[in-house]
């Protein structure tokens, strides 16, 4: 596409428009610099909570993968593609995931994570590539990130997914994006124009890592992975998530300390186990077994024990 085709695109696109409330901004001390990008802000999770229903769809798409064993691939380019990284790098901890479960792939790979790539965006062949690398199957669902809606390696990718089968999503901030017309679910907060024109990594980025969030975490929920509120698959992998499972074994059971690390020391650090154990009993063989039987559901494995 020539520049100004490039610039005609652009002008059309909501998240680049010039926002008239901004047009002094340059001229404001930082206490109203801040207060004004604050403002703004604020009508970030509002956009979100219009595309609930869509994000649900999502899940629904993604907990149907995780059940068959199948991944959820996160795709985008720069602070897109940034943000899916760091949604999938943080299930394992959080949910006790297996590596690779939740992936993010970003244009440009590893080495954009911390220094601008952006024109390996531009490649459409560059996103199906990234998707033959891991070789995705039909039962995978790939979500395509880009504020604008026409980022070519999301495009690329988004096409060969949906020849391989796949679920395919796209998350932008733009009404009827390219990656939206593409993909079976289009998730679409719009936030309006950036504080600073064309920045998106203010108002549109944040919209961004809300979804994710939303969209993991749901999903790890449906399949398990919290009793109550609580975090009951978390890997204590660090002295302080060591101490988070001591704390949710007690936060579950009402237990003291001393006996939520024997139930730990018990169950090798598994959280589910311990308060599994701690509620109904059981030995950690026992409760191991029934843990599977009830498909990993704690709130079920209890029931089953303690009806």
């Amino acid at each position: 596409m020539s520049e100004q085709g490039l610039i005609s695109e652009l002008e059309r696109l909501v998240s680049e428009g010039r926002n008239p409330k901004t047009f002094d901004i340059d001229l404001l001390p930082t206490v109203d610099i801040l207060s004004r990008i604050n403002e703004e802000d604020q009508s970030v999770p509002i956009a979100v909570g219009k595309v609930i229903p869509e994000i649900a769809l999502a899940v629904e798409r993604i907990v149907c993968a995780f059940q068959k064993g199948a991944r959820l691939v996160y795709m985008g380019a720069g602070t897109s593609g940034r943000l899916g990284v760091l949604d999938a790098s943080e299930c394992p901890p959080t949910f006790g995931v297996p590596e690779g479960m939740v992936l993010g792939l970003i244009a440009g790979g590893r080495d954009a994570l911390v220094r601008a790539a952006e024109g390996a965006e531009d490649e459409p062949q560059e996103g199906v590539k990234a998707l033959q690398d891991i070789r995705l199957t039909a039962d995978d669902v790939v979500v395509g990130i880009a504020v604008s809606g026409r980022t070519p390696y999301v495009i690329g990718g988004l096409r060969y997914a949906k020849q391989v089968g796949a679920t395919t999503v796209a998350l932008s901030c733009n009404h009827a994006s390219i990656i939206g017309g593409i993909a079976d679910i289009a998730i679409s907060p719009v936030v309006g124009p950036e504080v600073l024109t064309g920045s998106t990594r203010l108002k549109a980025g944040t919209a961004q890592k809300l979804v994710l969030n939303m969209l993991t975490t749901a999903s790890m929920i449906r399949i398990g992975k919290s009793y109550q509120n609580l975090m009951v698959d978390v890997h204590p992998s660090n002295k302080k998530l060591v101490a988070r499972a001591s704390r949710i074994v007690m936060q579950a059971t009402d237990c003291t300390a001393e006996q939520a690390r024997q139930a730990l020391d018990q169950t090798e650090n598994d959280v589910k186990l311990a308060i599994l154990i701690t509620i109904t009993g059981m030995e950690a063989k026992e409760a191991r077994k029934a843990l599977l039987n009830a498909g990993g559901f704690l709130r079920t494995a209890i029931s089953g024990r303690t009806a």
